[in-house]
Parts: C-alpha cells; structure tokens; sequence
C-alpha cells in the first residue's frame, strides 16, 4: 500500500488504456446503494431509485488492504461525505 494518493497516470495504463483504476482513491459511481444486486438495470444504466442516502464508491484507495482494490468490490458511503481516499472520474460519453 502506498502512503498518499499518487499523480494521475504514474503508472502504466490497464489493457483497455486508462490508468489508475485501483487503488489510487475509491471512486464515486451514479449508483445507488442496494444490498444485492436483485432488482438491478439490465442495461447497464446506473441504480438511481430506492432511497439515495448512500452512494456506491468502487476500486479501493491507497490506504485499504489488497482484497478491496478491484472495481467487483463496492463500499456504501453517505451522500456529500468527503475524505482524502476518495474522489471520482471525469470520463465522456461515448
């Protein structure tokens, strides 16, 4: 684990070209939280009803263990919470 955030794209990019995807800081997504997956888009749209008090972060940060630096691992974090392990993606639509 490393000991702070580290600059974007330090290291080498993943096989589909973008860098940093893990373990950098957990990323917010437009999910939110449920306890299962029942019930989910099938279109791969983001999970926007259901009560929204808490969000989806994903992909770990630098100050978590191993086992929670994948995108499959997801975390609930309240709405409007901020902390230096997490941040977001600016990506466009394509």
């Amino acid at each position: 684990m490393g000991e702070q955030t580290a600059e974007v794209g330090q290291y080498e990019p993943n096989a589909f070209g973008t860098h940093d995807m893990h373990g950098n800081v957990w990323e917010w997504v437009a999910d939110c939280y449920q306890k299962s997956y029942r019930g989910a888009p099938v279109d791969q749209s983001p999970w926007t009803s259901g009560g929204c008090k808490k969000r989806v972060l994903r992909g770990g940060s630098w100050h978590h263990i191993p086992s929670q630096l994948r995108s499959a691992f997801r975390y609930k974090y309240r709405r409007g919470a901020g902390s230096s392990t997490v941040g977001f993606r600016v990506t466009e639509d394509m």
